[in-house]
C-alpha cells in the first residue's frame, strides 16, 4: 500500500543475525543510523544512551506524532532451524524487537516520500532496552524526548492474533512493572556448627514464605496482580552455612496503591527476616513500567485508521493483559495507544509466544504494521481533536 515489503523483511532478518542486549547496541544502533541517512533524514542521539531519534518535518512545530521501536534482545539460544538463525550465542530477537525496528524504518522511509503531503512534524523513536532493568523509554522521557510530541504509539508483533489482524485494548491494558533484588548477608560457619554462624539463606527462606502469607491474607483476592520469586540462591556448598542469598521478585498490577502495598510489605518482610536470623539485608526497588493507559479515543482513531488497510472484519479487541511494557513511560507525558499486529500462522508454525526459543513471526504481516502507522498520520497530521481526549483520559481515570 504505501510500504516496501521486501526493504522491510531484508532489514528484520539482517537484524535478527545479530541481536543485541539492553544498552549494548552498536551494531543495531549502526544499521538504524545506515537507514535513516539512506533514507535521507536527519538523527539525533541526545535522548539517552543508545538512543536514536528521527525526525520527518522538523519545522512544523504545530503538531507532532511520535511513532516508537525497541531495538533490544534476550539473553535466549534460538532453536529455530531457518536461513537467518542468530549468530550471536546465547542472544536472540525472541520479543519481535527486530521486527518492530524494521517496520518504523518502513514507515520512516514511507512517510518520508511523502512528507510534502504531511501538514505535521512526526517524531521516530528507536528505543533502547525495552527488556532491561534500566528502562530505555524511563532514559528517553527523562532526556525530553516527549516534550515536543502531543501524541505517540507504539507497535507490538502478537502471537494471540491471527496474522495481519490488528488489535487495540482501550484503557488500562497493560500491567504495571516492579523488579525487586534482595540481597542477605550472613557470616559462613561448619554446617555441623550452625550456632556459630548466621544464615543469609535462612533469611531469605523467611522472607520468601512471608510474602506468600503477605499476599493470600492483606490482598483483595478479586485485585488483579502477580508476584513472582523468579530466582533464590545462596551458599556455596553443602557443609558451610551460606552467608549469602539473593533474591529477584517481579511484581505486576493495575493499580499503584498496590503496587506500594506489595513493595513496601516486601522490604519490611526482608529487614524483619534478616534481622530474626542475625543478617543484614540490602533491597533494591525499582519501578521500569506504569500501568499501561490506551487513550479510548485515541485508540478508536487508531483502529479507524487500521480498518482502511486491512477491513474492519480484521480489527479486533485485545484483552488487558499482565504482562508490562516501557511504553507506558511515554504514556506518562502524553496520551498515545500501544497497537498489537497479528503476527500467528500456524502452517508456518509461528504460533510460540514471546520470550520463548523457538519464537517466530509470520513476515507478511509486517507491511501492515508499518501501513496502519503511515495511515494514521495520513489521517491525523493536521491534529487531533485535545477536548476529546481530555474526556476520555478522564473516563479513564
Amino acid at each position: 500500500m504505501y510500504v516496501d515489503k521486501e526493504y522491510i523483511i531484508n532489514l528484520r532478518r539482517e537484524m535478527h543475525q545479530y541481536p543485541e542486549i539492553g544498552f549494548d547496541l552498536p551494531r543495531t544502533l549502526a544499521l538504524v543510523k545506515r537507514e535513516l541517512s539512506a533514507i535521507g533524514l536527519d538523527y539525533t542521539e541526545e535522548y539517552g544512551e543508545s538512543s536514536v531519534v528521527a525526525t520527518i518535518n522538523p519545522e512544523k512545530t504545530h503538531f507532532t506524532i511520535g511513532i516508537r521501536a525497541d531495538m533490544d534482545a534476550l539473553p535466549i539460544t534460538e532453536k529455530n532451524d531457518i536461513s537467518y538463525k542468530s549468530k550471536i550465542d546465547g542472544v536472540m530477537h525472541a520479543c519481535g524487537h527486530d521486527a518492530h525496528t524494521a517496520m518504523l524504518l518502513g514507515t520512516a522511509k514511507a512517510l518520508y516520500a511523502m512528507k510534502e503531503k504531511i501538514d505535521c512534524r512526526v517524531k521516530l523513536l528507536f528505543q533502547p532496552s525495552e527488556e532491561g532493568r534500566r528502562s530505555g523509554a524511563e532514559e528517553m522521557v527523562n532526556h525530553g524526548v516527549m516534550d515536543d510530541i502531543d501524541v505517540i504509539i507504539g507497535l507490538h508483533v502478537e502471537n494471540w492474533l491471527e496474522s495481519g489482524e490488528i488489535g487495540v485494548c482501550k484503557g488500562a491494558s497493560m500491567a504495571s512493572n516492579r523488579n525487586i533484588k534482595l540481597e542477605f548477608f550472613g557470616r559462613t560457619a561448619h554446617a555441623t556448627l550452625p550456632q556459630t554462624g548466621n544464615d543469609a539463606l535462612a533469611a531469605a527462606v523467611g522472607t520468601y514464605n512471608g510474602i506468600q502469607t503477605m499476599l493470600t491474607r492483606t490482598i483483595n483476592p478479586f485485585s488483579k496482580y502477580v508476584c513472582s520469586v523468579g530466582k533464590l540462591s545462596a551458599g556455596t556448598t553443602q557443609n558451610v552455612v551460606a552467608d549469602y542469598a539473593e533474591m529477584l521478585i517481579t511484581v505486576r498490577t493495575f493499580d499503584m496503591e498496590l503496587d506500594s502495598h506489595i513493595d513496601t510489605s516486601i522490604k519490611n518482610i526482608a529487614k524483619n527476616s534478616a534481622e530474626a536470623f542475625n543478617c543484614t539485608t540490602k533491597i533494591d526497588s525499582t519501578l521500569n513500567c506504569f500501568v499501561l493507559y490506551n487513550d479510548s479515543y485515541i485508540s478508536e482513531l487508531v483502529l479507524t485508521s487500521a480498518g482502511k488497510v486491512i477491513g474492519k472484519d480484521k480489527v479486533v479487541k485485545m484483552p488487558e493483559k499482565l504482562s508490562s511494557e516501557d511504553f507506558s513511560q511515554y504514556l506518562t507525558k502524553k496520551p498515545g495507544v500501544f497497537i498489537r499486529l497479528g503476527t500467528r500462522n500456524a502452517e508456518k508454525g509461528c504460533t510460540t509466544l514471546p520470550h520463548n526459543n523457538d519464537f517466530m513471526i509470520d513476515e507478511d504481516a509486517l507491511p501492515i504494521g508499518s501501513n496502519v502507522c503511515v495511515q494514521f498520520v495520513l489521517d491525523h497530521h493536521n491534529g487531533i481533536d485535545e477536548q476529546k481526549i481530555k474526556e476520555s483520559m478522564g473516563e479513564i481515570l
